[in-house]
Order: C-alpha cells, then structure tokens, then sequence
C-alpha cells in the first residue's frame, strides 16, 4: 500500500512551531491522552529551540493543509562506535486516515533521515494488547522482547 498522492510527508524545521503543536494534538487525540500532549504546552520559543536541535526529528503527514499524523523521534549518538541510533518515540495517524499507509510512509521518511544521519537502527516500543502498532512494526522488522523501566527524577519545571 502506497502513500495516497494527496498526503505530503516533510521534516519540520524550527519555523514549524504552529505545526509541531498541531502535531501534539493528533497525538493527544490518537492517544486518547489530550493532557498529556496538551495540558501544559511548552513555548514557541521551547519549540523553536526543539525543532532547530540536532537530535530531535519531527516528521508530519498533511492532507489538505491539516496535519493528520506524524513522527517525533530522536537521535542517539552512540559512544562506542561513531553511530547513532533512532529512538521513534512517538507516531499517530488520525483515525480517519488510518489503513491509508501513512504510517508505513512515515517511518520510510525516518529510514531515509536516519541514513543520512549514519544511524544503523531505528528502535520503538509498543504497548502490549496494541495490534496494530505490533503489526505495524513487525512488518518493519525484527521484533525483540524486552522490559521497559521508568526511573522517577525529582520534579522541575521541563523548560530548561
């Protein structure tokens, strides 16, 4: 299944502040978690600095102008080798543009970005019990089992 020609697939650069927020929102809705991705926004100027960073990559799908889905991901220079691997920390279509194979296309865009960059990997994590995140993925590559921690750190603000 191949992107359809009326969806535009492009990195945002640190001029894409109103799109990244556009972008949480989809998340925020295709994650039914809208305080997460909206309850305390950060800044334009928290943004700007995000998306002009070398390590974070914001990808977006639009259709008609409106964002439908996207990609927030990270770069992690690696130390033992001059490498990096790509973190895919977040990707969401909006339910009306899901099996349209947006999702597959934007993490063909990650694969292309990530080459460029020298990664060798690109990794993600899914929830067990989402089916079609596993489906997703397993299509895309090798599946690994493994255990996810988090590890709390006192509270600050997040603006620094």
């Amino acid at each position: 299944m191949s992107v359809p020609a009326d969806v535009d697939i492009r990195q945002l650069t640190a001029d894409d502040v109103a799109s990244l927020q556009a972008l949480s929102t989809t998340f925020g809705e295709a994650f039914d978690d809208p305080d997460t991705y909206g309850g305390k926004p950060p800044g334009a100027d928290y943004l700007r600095r995000l998306l002009g960073s070398e390590s974070f990559i914001a990808l977006v799908a639009t259709k008609n102008g409106a964002v439908v889905g996207g990609i927030a991901a990270y770069e992690l220079k690696k130390f033992e080798q001059r490498r990096s691997e790509i973190y895919l920390y977040d990707l969401a279509v909006a339910s009306a543009h899901r099996r349209e194979g947006i999702a597959t296309a934007l993490i063909r865009e990650l694969a292309k970005i990530a080459a460029t960059r020298g990664a060798h990997v690109i990794f993600v994590q899914a929830d067990a019990g989402d089916e079609p995140a596993i489906a997703l993925y397993t299509k895309l590559g090798a599946r690994e089992e493994v255990l996810h921690f988090d590890i709390p750190v006192e509270a600050g603000d997040g603006e620094g």
